[in-house]
């Protein structure tokens, strides 16, 4: 995945709160050292069926989120153990940026490691762009990293503040 400054994408909304690491990519997907791959694994038993097929209603699987690039969270996203498969799968996907209130802080640095912007909003602000993403493909939200600021698609924008060493 490249590097971006600016980012205009797709967003899909999760207003789970404690998205974990172990089910943004379960234990029996880490046994591999590369970072490709896992992408479809990502967020497997809430994807996918004991029989391999796809639930329709877990926001990837629809047809308006499958080509996601951002997404909106509920707070502390990323919390359990440390994996760095967690953001390797996220970004396998195509995942470049999740936005939420809060973030477990091994989570978050390896985010910034390994390329996808993790972004800190308040409660308020979260809740405008899950309710903008909940839009589907029509609503896209933008992500000015060097302006620091995400903007819905109706042009409300919020700033946010990243360490400028983690820019790039």
């Amino acid at each position: 995945m490249d590097k971006f400054t600016t980012l205009s994408g797709i967003a899909a909304p999760m207003p789970l709160v404690n998205i974990d690491t172990d089910m943004i990519i379960p234990k029996n997907f880490l046994k591999t050292i590369k970072r490709s791959g896992l992408g479809v694994n990502l967020f497997d038993e809430m994807r996918y069926n004991l029989d391999g097929s796809e639930k329709p209603d877990f926001v990837l699987n629809k047809p308006a989120y499958r080509n996601a690039e951002i997404i909106v969270a509920g707070e502390n996203f990323g919390c359990g153990s440390s994996r760095e498969h967690a953001p390797w799968a996220l970004l396998d996907f195509g995942i470049q940026c999740v936005i939420s209130t809060s973030y477990a802080d091994i989570f978050y640095n390896n985010c910034f490691k390994n390329g996808i912007l993790p972004i800190v909003l308040t409660k308020e602000q979260v809740d405008k762009l899950m309710e903008d993403a909940e839009r589907g493909a029509n609503a896209r939200i933008t992500v000015d990293l060097e302006a620091q600021t995400v903007s819905a698609s109706d042009g409300t924008t919020f700033a946010f503040e990243v360490d400028p060493f983690k820019k790039h």
